[in-house]
């Protein structure tokens, strides 16, 4: 039962969720308001007209991209025109109005329905359907079996014992839209509590998926929106929802990592607002309301969207898209296809979980205290006081802290990754190839012809040996499946190379009696890409 009790009280917080949402969306109203507001007093370029025709600027340029409107994009231009007639006061009323509109856009929903189908009836349906059937009888004793395909570990019990004292921000890698799923899946099998989380409001055009999402605390971010003003709503919602007590979860690495590479770059926008969360507790006098941040990768077999990802990583103009709108995940069928073909193989997702932190990058004991890199104690709330014993506000000196505890993030990333037999063969099939090519370039190694590209079994064992030798050595980057410890290379081989030839357009790479052949080269980089934080073998 003590393994349940944080996910029990986690639920009742949610329950109450909309009863809290307009309260809480008037908490970001004034807030962002007031602020705007003294910015503007305090002159320079922080008047609410600069402000405001920011956002009609702005939103002008994104929906004449996009082929908005006419009636839309004039909206916005008559806002503009009226700016130099407009009083302060009325400039203050705009502004309001804007802030509500773009903070109702953003707000999420839960529904305790939702939430109990969700986590009750959907994963045994789930284990059901995409379960390789043989016989009814195989079929009812697939029921639950979920588990098997979706597996958490980790530092579960200090993250538990966090749970029950504070607030989790659960921190996770980013390479695949079922991330949220699977992550929700995650949290799940390890007694943790759900969170609210910010997705791509891109996401939601998946209809299926998105009633989901919609109905269980997700809200909606919208990468198209550029301009201050939104990114200032959303960042102040992120800080009234764990001021409240709200889990959350965010993808410091922002959109998906195109190339399968562990995140290192991370963005820190959402992040930062843990920080400004825990000072305005301390300022209210509630020190003891602990924010806790949870490091996370998802470490699939095979990634749903791989094709369309490393393609636009490898493109010209593809580095610079945002966002993607016709991928995989566009499309049922394919999401079917990836349940049917990937989630029949046991464990083909592991979510780790690593020792939770406190929002300036300090380690955590057991309990959930502060520590220094000594191991001492340390009071949080010291962080945010000034020589007085006062909190004060200091933005140079908070980002810092945002910013050391992203480094900590971007090293604690490795050190949780779990290699699939799909990352490790890949990884010594493109050691193996680019050393008899003489080069590690991906362009070039495209335009060989296929001859090139075949390599011997023999070699590709020596290959993997040495590096499953080299990561068991090495555990700060990361572990092998645990699936795959007692097996021999030959074993990982097989496995990995049905996987590479069971689920994407054309097979990565086929076997064909002791040679193993590269059929695509640009998947063959991109699931090597998960080990490439694992240094080259010295010559």
């Amino acid at each position: 039962m003590g393994s349940e009790r944080p996910v029990r009280e986690a639920e009742n917080r949610l329950e109450r969720f909309n009863a809290d949402r307009e309260r809480l969306l008037a908490e970001v109203e004034r807030r962002v308001v007031a602020r705007k507001v003294s910015e503007a007093s305090a002159g320079g370029d922080a008047s609410l007209e600069y402000v405001l025709n920011d956002v009609a600027y702005c939103e002008i340029r994104r929906l004449e991209a996009g082929g908005g409107k006419s009636a839309a994009i004039e909206r916005w231009r008559e806002l503009s025109r009226r700016l130099l007639a407009m009083s302060e006061a009325d400039k203050q009323e705009e502004l309001r109005q804007l802030v509500r509109h773009y903070g109702q856009d953003v707000v999420g929903n839960f529904d305790p329905r939702v939430y109990k189908f969700a986590t009750g009836v959907a994963p045994s349906l789930l284990g059901f359907v995409f379960s390789p059937i043989g016989s009814l009888r195989e079929g009812m004793a697939a029921l639950g079996n979920l588990d098997a395909r979706i597996h958490a570990d980790g530092e579960i019990d200090v993250a538990r014992a966090c749970a029950e004292r504070g607030t989790l921000i659960v921190t996770p890698t980013h390479s695949s839209n079922m991330d949220s799923p699977a992550i929700g899946l995650g949290l799940l099998r390890a007694a943790l509590p759900p969170t609210t989380y910010g997705a791509g409001k891109n996401l939601f055009t998946n209809p299926f998926i998105s009633y989901f999402m919609r109905n269980l605390g997700a809200y909606r971010v919208d990468r198209r929106l550029k301009f201050e003003l939104y990114k200032d709503v959303l960042k102040e919602y992120s800080t009234v929802l764990l001021e409240h007590g709200y889990h959350s979860l965010f993808f410091p690495g922002g959109t998906r990592c195109r190339s399968n590479i562990v995140e290192k770059n991370l963005k820190l926008g959402l992040l930062g607002t843990t920080v400004t969360a825990y000072k305005n507790a301390v300022r209210e006098g509630a020190p003891h309301k602990r924010l806790y941040i949870v490091p996370a990768t998802i470490n699939y077999r095979l990634v749903l969207e791989a094709e369309t990802l490393i393609d636009d990583y490898l493109a010209e103009t593809g580095k610079n898209r945002y966002i993607i709108t016709d991928d995989e995940f566009s499309r049922i069928g394919r999401i079917l296809e990836f349940f049917r073909k990937i989630l029949v193989h046991e464990g083909s997702v592991v979510v780790r979980f690593g020792r939770p932190l406190d929002p300036f990058g300090n380690d955590v004991t057991d309990e959930g205290e502060s520590i220094d890199r000594a191991g001492r104690l340390v009071d949080p709330a010291s962080y945010v006081r000034g020589a007085d014993g006062e909190v004060t506000d200091d933005d140079q000196r908070d980002a810092e802290y945002t910013r050391a505890l992203g480094r900590r993030l971007s090293a604690a990333y490795p050190r949780l990754t779990v290699f699939h037999a799909t990352h490790l063969v890949a990884r010594a099939v493109y050691d193996v190839v680019t050393r008899a090519a003489g080069t590690r370039d991906v362009y070039r190694l495209i335009r060989m012809a296929p001859p090139q590209l075949a390599v011997s079994v023999d070699a590709v064992v020596d290959a993997l040996a040495r590096l499953r030798a080299r990561l068991a050595a090495s555990p700060a980057w990361g572990a092998e499946h645990p699936r795959l410890i007692a097996q021999p290379a030959g074993a990982v081989i097989d496995d990995a190379v049905r996987g590479l030839s069971s689920y994407h357009t054309r097979p990565i790479v086929s076997r064909r009696a002791q040679t193993l052949q590269v059929d695509d080269v640009k998947l063959l980089y991109y699931y090597q890409n998960r080990t490439a934080h694992v240094p080259l073998e010295a010559p």
